[in-house]
């Protein structure tokens, strides 16, 4: 049995089972303690079909690997969520850091997109929650740094973006794990390590 951390970011690139792991610490939480919840707070968005039949997917395999987790969908104000829905006896996962970025920075209609000082300002309040929060809280983020510098001004922007709110969430958290072809590896125990 894995232990819940008060703070635990997990981070890993697409496919690394990155949600998988979250969902067995939920699963976990759930099982120790009579009277304990577990929430889901999703961050993506159904932009187009393929989405849509993502997001269904997710949502019914979620309720056969975890079942009585609550999913709340979030899209944007993903700091009063958490506060919203944490307390000592409740679980919270975000599910994703980066789709929440990506929300933020390139939603649907570019005249709402958040200027940088808004961003930051954003990611700073989440990670005030999180660090905040009652009752232990999953984030769940891509590791997208690691390949080749994208080309184009806008995806570098996100990539540098992403990479300051990660280690962000990651100095707010107790624990740091990053996946790896479904294998977690712990970066960081206790804050401030």
């Amino acid at each position: 049995m894995a232990d819940i951390a008060r703070g635990e970011l997990i981070l890993g690139g697409q496919r690394s089972g990155k949600s998988r792991r979250a969902e067995l610490l939920a699963r976990e939480w759930l099982a120790t303690a009579p009277g304990r919840r577990a929430v889901m707070i999703a961050t993506g968005q159904a932009w187009d079909e393929e989405m849509r039949e993502r997001i269904a997917r997710h949502q019914a395999d979620r309720a056969v690997r975890v079942p009585g987790m609550l999913t709340v969908e979030e899209p944007l104000a993903l700091a009063d969520a958490v506060r919203q829905h944490s307390d000592e006896q409740t679980l919270v996962v975000v599910d994703c850091l980066t789709l929440w970025l990506t929300n933020l920075i390139m939603p649907a209609d570019p005249a709402q997109a958040l200027g940088e000082a808004a961003v930051v300002a954003a990611g700073d309040d989440l990670c005030a929650a999180i660090g905040a929060a009652p009752g232990p809280v999953v984030v769940v983020g891509n590791e997208i740094g690691l390949g080749v510098i994208p080309m184009g001004r806008e995806v570098r922007a996100f990539v540098d973006a992403l990479g300051r709110l990660n280690q962000r969430a990651a100095a707010s958290c107790e624990r740091v794990t990053l996946m790896v072809a479904g294998c977690p590896w712990v970066l960081k125990t206790g804050v401030g390590t």
